[in-house]
């Protein structure tokens, strides 16, 4: 066996393993203070990160492929045919692969840094017409109307009078400091964990 399919096979092998811990940090969200209960924070985009800056980027968006379709599998198509693990692969792959490909042309702590923030930039403002213009209104048909989701903002700001300002009010800065919070954790983790996953001494 040639090293080329050494390092390909060793590849998957990390590859697979980074989505098995991506898939359990995913199970492991929680409710966040002044947010309506259905949005939680969870911190797999980390491991996806992780993976874009070892392998490159594109093993990043793999992970966050398996971690989605694994989760879906589980968790089934229910009312809102899997439009959230839909979207939060659309916006983690993003996350993973803008990071990723800068890190790729920059290999040093800049690089990742830069990489991580332009990531959380991408990552924010794709969700925003995402969930105004696909995810909200499909939740909106299966949770009984715009009404009801608009008043769970509203029992946390009254003054809050459609989706779009619930969305930039509270979502869009909760995957802004999310987005910041995975890349903080990533960057202080990295380093000692990039030689494990490279297998280098």
């Amino acid at each position: 066996m040639s090293n080329v399919k050494v390092s390909n096979t060793r590849k998957l092998v990390i590859i697979a393993m980074l989505s098995a811990i991506a898939i359990v940090v995913y199970y492991l969200d929680f409710n966040v203070p002044l947010m309506p209960g259905f949005i939680k924070l969870d911190l797999s985009n980390v491991i996806s990160l992780i993976a874009s800056f070892a392998l490159g980027p594109v093993s990043g968006v793999s992970v966050c492929l398996i971690k989605n379709l694994v989760h879906l599998i589980i968790k089934g198509l229910s009312t809102t045919y899997g439009i959230g693990d839909i979207f939060d692969f659309v916006t983690s792959a993003t996350f993973a692969l803008v990071a990723g490909i800068i890190y790729l042309k920059m290999k040093t702590k800049k690089g990742a840094v830069i990489g991580c923030i332009v990531g959380t930039i991408a990552y924010s403002v794709i969700s925003l017409p995402l969930n105004l213009f696909i995810v909200y209104p499909i939740y909106a048909l299966a949770f009984g109307g715009m009404d009801t989701i608009i008043g769970m903002y509203q029992e946390i700001l009254p003054s809050v009078d459609s989706l779009f300002a619930a969305l930039a009010i509270f979502n869009l800065p909760f995957t802004f400091i999310k987005g910041i919070l995975c890349s903080v954790v990533t960057i202080l983790i990295y380093k000692p964990l990039s030689p494990i996953i490279k297998g280098r001494k």
